[in-house]
Parts: structure tokens; C-alpha cells; sequence
């Protein structure tokens, strides 16, 4: 027999995958930004498109967090 779908916690899932992804974007720049020097030009350019991806997830969740908010009116 099938689970009933249980939408009940999406946005409190949502909400903190998006507060997970922005600690990971900032601990990201954060290392950039002190240790660039040091960081191959490759392995730099590897990070600015994860962060880049990152802050397009954040929006996505976001707009899915709206989603799931108006679906429960």
C-alpha cells in the first residue's frame, strides 16, 4: 500500500536546505577569499561555479518555499 503524500514539512525542509546552502556559499567564499593566493586558478574558477549554482538553488528553493506557502491557502 502506497504512503499518502505528506506535504505537511516541505517548506521546513526547503527552508533549511536554503540556510545549509548559504552556509556552504559563504564558508566557500570565505576560503576563497583568504586563502586565493594559495588556491590553483582551475580549483578558483571549480569553487565560483559551485557558488554560482549554489545561489541559483537558493532561488529555485525559494520560489519552491512560495509554492508550497500558497499551496497550503
Amino acid at each position: 500500500m502506497a504512503k499518502p503524500d505528506d506535504r505537511s514539512d516541505n517548506v521546513e525542509k526547503l527552508q533549511e536546505a536554503v540556510q545549509n546552502t548559504i552556509d556552504n556559499l559563504e564558508e566557500s567564499e570565505s576560503y576563497l577569499s583568504e586563502h586565493s593566493e594559495e588556491i590553483a586558478p582551475d580549483e578558483q574558477q571549480t569553487l565560483a561555479n559551485k557558488n554560482e549554482n549554489r545561489r541559483d538553488a537558493i532561488t529555485g528553493f525559494r520560489n519552491e518555499i512560495r509554492d508550497e506557502a500558497h499551496a497550503d491557502d
